[in-house]
């Protein structure tokens, strides 16, 4: 039974998330139904970052097997066919071992978050970003953020309904920086860890937000996180802005 990864990229606005909820379209669910609708079989697939409603992606990594063995193009122009016109794209297929598992072999995940600074909001981009219209100062916020990184307990970034075992993560990057098209506005957050808690990443750039206006400092944020506390948390930055960008595997998968 051949094993296949799928490279994906969505629009996460008409979702309620990556994983498959009854009575809710999800991604999950609009995958496995094009690739019932192809092949005839029932699948579940497993995919390397199970994001939230709104949230998009591209390059969402997942798996599913197969009962029969088909060319690697045919499996991907046939479920993209069969996804239209929701807004779900099969950018690559490829058979891989039986020991290739999307969510357990990731050893790194990435996310990049798009706020956009300006007073006018977003015409075209605004299921893409955050509009924030008072100013940022980047700098401040890249600084705030590096009071993250490395191995912590993330409690206070952590969501009430988050059903992690333990709150310790590595965050292994939280870069702030503007977009390079400064003409766009755009500040850029980028992390980087082997696994996220629920909502973590939206809550570090809600706080990263506050100093950025100057309403908390470094030394704030760095208070912030040793506390544990939730509360002192800033706000929970819109779904809309948080794009899943990569996975990485071991050799290169």
């Amino acid at each position: 039974m051949p094993r296949y990864k799928l490279v994906i990229e969505y629009d996460g606005g008409p979702f309620c998330g990556w994983q498959r909820q009854v009575g809710n379209p999800s991604v999950q669910a609009a995958i496995e139904a094009a690739v019932t609708r192809f092949s005839g079989e029932d699948v579940r697939l497993t995919c390397a970052g199970r994001t939230d409603a709104g949230v998009h992606a591209i390059h969402q990594v997942a798996h599913l097997d197969l009962a029969k063995t088909w060319r690697t193009d045919t499996v991907r122009d046939a479920l993209n066919a069969h996804l239209r016109p929701q807004p779900v794209a099969i950018l690559s297929a490829g058979i891989v071992p039986a020991t290739f598992d999307a969510r357990r072999s990731a050893i790194r995940r990435h996310y990049r978050y798009r706020i956009l600074n300006r007073r006018s909001p977003a015409a075209l981009t605004r299921a893409q970003v955050w509009h924030v219209p008072w100013p940022l100062d980047p700098e401040r916020m890249h600084e705030a953020a590096q009071r993250l990184v490395g191995l912590h307990d993330f409690s206070a970034f952590r969501a009430a309904e988050c059903q992690a075992n333990s709150p310790i993560r590595t965050l292994e990057q939280l870069d702030v920086a503007p977009a390079p098209m400064a003409l766009h506005e755009e500040i850029v957050v980028a992390a980087s860890a082997r696994s996220f808690l629920h909502h973590q990443v939206r809550a570090m750039v809600g706080t990263l937000m506050l100093a950025g206006c100057g309403r908390l400092s470094a030394d704030d944020v760095a208070d912030i996180l040793a506390s544990g506390e939730k509360r002192r948390c800033g706000p929970l930055a819109p779904a809309a802005g948080l794009t899943f960008v990569g996975v990485d595997y071991e050799s290169g998968k």
